[in-house]
């Protein structure tokens, strides 16, 4: 800290202010006022940020010494005032905890509480946040013994004002030889920082991460060094160093990582103005621009910050686990005799971990540092690595260069690990951790910490394809049926399994790149197989799968999948069943690995559904599609069977049939035709709408909840309803509209509820949406003043130009109206207000919300149920959908796309 700094605090000025005035609070608070702008002055200036926030605890020093003074204490008081916690580290950000203790020699509080409440009261008016205790010395050993939390604070204490020798006597009492002796202190921190970590999914790459507990976040460096502090007695960061538990470049870079968060955290409170830790999407471009990211372009500031920040946690978490290994072994084991068992020429297990033979061991076999991962796979029984081989696999990964690459015993390693019957996802995130991967792929490597901007990808592209792999390996797993059933299944009878793993390794790499990542990323792929010496047949598929891996969640969630047609193409781009089988179980992982809330029944179903008839129209074969009117002859002659079952007279169905039009059998099964059916001609011709609701039975809406609406063809329907289901808070997932040739629409729309689950078995629920729908549709004129949901915080922070595509369908005459936009409340309605401007009927749509965006597919025809035939109508279309989403998200310029 600094001896003077009489720009920060000028003493005699300060004294000066206080005689002056009758009230010290004045000069106390123009003093800090001063301070706090000449700190954050400093901070835009770029002054290094350790002396930042040094000189900020200095200056607090001297603003409690002065407090303390006021109050005349004897010299021979046997009470101190202590600064423990991170300000009794002397470090001190703008709205950290200023964390004091009142140190008595004996419990006789009653002498000094009315000058300790003088003291607080000033502390308070003055505008210093402080967290206090007033403890003696026993009563601070009571407590220490009994609570974990309390003895770190002790142990980082400092004497501010009072007699250092009270603090020395509560050092003495609360050593480790009268409590927690570093081996009880070591476990319960390791078991404090596991249950933190926990808090946090046991991952350094959330979206907000919290710059302080997060995995590879601060706490995590004061972990490491408390647990030095209680074993050898120093807090200081180098002593570790002269310990051996640190070589002087992992020093450095532990260093340049705190630095770098603490330059975080500083921005985080001067942003928010509060003790704020989580970087928030609120503060991130703001801390961007602070810390001189990207200049002009705001996304890339951002991406490029975040990139820094992973990679700064991730040196955090790869140092600590190489520190707590060797503290494990130091402070657990000391007394313990070893127990080796040899595996090989190179290497041992020395109590239950990998430890090289010799520090040459990577020096004279460099393939060795691949062969360590494939030995882990092969042996699931092993703990880890100790803490001397990681660093030598540290010391060593720079022998990985493109002859490394290219060595067969290399490249078999590397393939060898993807043909484990265990570990293949835990030894991959272990190569990535101690920098291994992204070596000897240096493709992987341009991915770590790798973000994107959005809510959909919650992890770093090298987090999320390695959860990939997590995934995939989990279908494989019993247990699992029950949530993947058809998955777990197809994935069984893969011809090659590695091949997905692999699949899987490469299907975002291209990320980050601009450009078509599934493109680039098939190009990599390619090379990859080439290199590893792959059959030609893997070759292609990986290729394939690459090229091709959003190919069927995009099908799934934005075409109609009653469309015989669309199977038929699909189909046709997959080409045989095994492609579809590696294809399926990709798309499974692949979007449970990108957002844990993505998977649902919903999405599940639709994926089923898509799986099964192509499965179906591959068997047929490609040549002998589905005949529309056949499907349509099967579907009534099911449905009719039932209704004369339950006693429904045929001829008035087939009536009622008559007027409906081809595509509603299309796009509904037998059963629910049936359903339909009876209820229609049970309702009396002026009973108003009827709504009928049930959890659906279609396989392909599995999860979902049918909403069938038939009701008198009005103008603003579709406004109406959308209006109407987001007030009642509901998800609208698909919406099937038919419009009868008596003009009765007939729309069918699944839903789930706004947390993403289905209505189930709820008679209020169900009671109060039949209710909400039809009194809305009894009063249309309500609904522009339905909508009345807030925005969510995050979405505030995602708004870009809505992209409109506008084209006509190529197998059935409607035209497609495709939209990328924000998700915002009401968005549906207001898309339902604008086809009702334009006299449009809608036909179909497929709604789908990923993350902050969403994706939705509209099928529409004109007033004559015919396509849009008119450019200059298309274009005033598009442009009134770009105006009206854009209204407040302070988009830039909208995008528009073929008409």
């Amino acid at each position: 800290m600094p001896q003077v700094d009489p720009e920060l605090f000028d003493r005699g000025q300060f004294q000066a202010e206080l005689a002056l005035k009758p009230s010290p609070i004045a000069a106390f608070k123009k003093a800090i006022q001063s301070a706090q702008a000449v700190l954050d002055a400093r901070f835009r200036e770029g002054r290094e940020i350790r002396r930042e926030i040094e000189d900020r605890a200095w200056f607090v020093d001297q603003i409690l010494r002065e407090a303390w003074a006021l109050l005349d204490w004897s010299e021979d008081a046997d009470i101190a005032l202590l600064a423990v916690g991170g300000y009794g580290r002397g470090e001190l950000h703008p709205h950290s905890d200023i964390d004091l203790l009142i140190l008595l020699e004996s419990a006789d509080h009653e002498t000094f509480r009315e000058p300790i409440e003088r003291f607080l009261t000033l502390l308070w008016d003055i505008g210093l946040e402080v967290g206090q205790s007033v403890r003696s010395i026993e009563e601070c050993a009571d407590e220490a013994r009994a609570d974990l939390t309390v003895v770190t604070n002790l142990m980082e204490s400092r004497t501010i004002a009072g007699p250092e020798r009270l603090r020395q006597q509560m050092i003495e009492v609360t050593s480790p030889e009268r409590m927690w002796p570093s081996k009880h202190f070591f476990i319960a921190k390791r078991e404090e920082q596991r249950a933190r970590h926990a808090k946090y999914n046991d991952t350094e790459y959330n979206l907000e991460p919290n710059v302080k507990g997060s995995p590879g976040g601060l706490r995590d460096i004061q972990t490491l060094l408390w647990v030095a502090r209680r074993h050898f007695g120093s807090i200081r960061p180098q002593a570790m160093v002269d310990q051996g538990f640190l070589q002087e470049n992992e020093f450095t870079q532990l260093r340049e990582a705190q630095e770098f968060l603490w330059k975080v955290r500083y921005a985080l409170h001067m942003v928010a103005g509060r003790a704020e830790d989580r970087l928030l999407f609120d503060h991130q471009a703001t801390i961007a621009q602070m810390l001189g990211f990207g200049g002009d372009d705001r996304k890339l500031a951002i991406e490029q910050f975040m990139k820094q920040y992973y990679r700064a946690v991730m040196g955090i978490v790869e140092l600590s686990d190489l520190i707590l290994q060797h503290f494990e072994e130091v402070i657990l084991k000391a007394e313990e005799s070893d127990r080796i068992e040899p595996l090989n020429s190179r290497f041992q297990l020395r109590d239950g971990y990998m430890e090289a033979l010799h520090p040459q061991i990577f020096a004279r076999a460099p393939f060795a540092l691949l062969e360590v991962f494939v030995l882990m796979a092969q042996h699931p029984e092993i703990k880890g690595v100790r803490s001397d081989t990681i660093r030598l696999l540290r010391d060593h990964r720079h022998l990985i260069d493109d002859d490394f690459r290219r060595d067969i015993r290399n490249t078999s390693l590397f393939i060898e690990l993807f043909k484990s019957r265990e570990g293949i996802h835990r030894n991959l995130r272990r190569m990535n951790r101690y920098g291994i991967l992204g070596r000897y792929l240096p493709e992987f490597g341009h991915i770590v910490g790798q973000m994107q901007h959005d809510l959909f990808h919650i992890y770093t592209v090298d987090a999320h394809t390695l959860n990939v792999i997590k995934h995939l390996r989990k279908l494989g797993k019993p247990g699992v049926a029950e949530k993947y059933p058809l998955a777990a299944k197809v994935i069984e009878r893969l011809p090659k399994p590695e091949l997905i793993y692999l699949a899987g390794l490469y299907h975002d790499i291209g990320k980050g790149r601009g450009g078509d990542h599934s493109e680039l990323g098939a190009v990599d792929a390619e090379a990859f197989c080439v290199r590893h010496q792959l059959p030609r047949w893997d070759t292609r598929l990986i290729v394939w799968l690459v090229q091709n891996h959003l190919a069927m969640s995009t099908t799934a969630q934005r075409k109609d999948l009653s469309d015989p047609a669309v199977i038929n193409d699909f189909a046709r781009m997959v080409g045989d069943q095994t492609r579809l089988d590696y294809l399926y179980v990709l798309t499974v992982a692949d979007i449970n690995a990108t957002n844990p809330s993505l998977w649902n029944s919903w999405r599940a179903s639709l994926l089923r559904q898509l799986y099964t008839e192509t499965k179906r129209a591959l068997r047929r074969g490609l040549e002998n599609p589905l005949d529309r009117e056949e499907q349509i002859r099967h579907t009534q002659s099911a449905a009719l069977d039932i209704l004369v079952r339950g006693g429904t007279d045929p001829d008035d169905a087939e009536l009622l049939w008559s007027q409906l039009g081809d595509y509603y059998f299309l796009r509904h099964t037998a059963a629910d035709v049936a359903w339909h059916t009876e209820a229609i001609l049970q309702h009396p011709q002026d009973g108003g709408p009827l709504v009928l609701i049930k959890e659906t039975t279609q396989r392909e809406f599995e999860g979902g909840t049918q909403i069938f609406i038939y009701a008198p063809d009005q103008h603003d329907f579709f406004a109406v309803t959308v209006a109407a289901m987001s007030q009642l808070n509901l998800n609208i997932h698909d919406a099937r509209v038919i419009t009868s040739t008596s003009q009765f629409t007939l729309d069918t729309y699944v839903v789930l509820d706004a947390d993403g689950g289905s209505i189930g078995d709820n008679p209020a629920r169900v009671r109060e949406i039949r209710a909400g729908l039809i009194d809305a549709l009894k009063n249309p004129d309500d609904y522009p003043t339905i909508i009345q949901r807030r925005v969510p915080r995050q979405l505030k922070h995602f708004a870009f130009p809505p992209q409109v595509t506008i084209h006509n369908g190529a197998q059935r005459p409607v035209t497609v109206i495709e939209l990328v936009a924000p998700d915002r409340p009401g968005l549906l309605a207001k898309i339902g207000g604008i086809f009702l401007d334009f006299d449009l009927s809608l036909q179909n749509a497929k709604i789908a919300t990923l993350g902050e965006r969403v994706e939705d597919v509209f099928f529409v025809t004109d007033a004559n149920n015919q396509p849009l035939s008119d450019p200059e109508l298309c274009k005033r279309l598009q442009d009134t959908i770009i105006e009206q989403l854009s209204v407040g998200d302070g988009s830039d310029t909208p995008t528009r796309i073929e008409i």
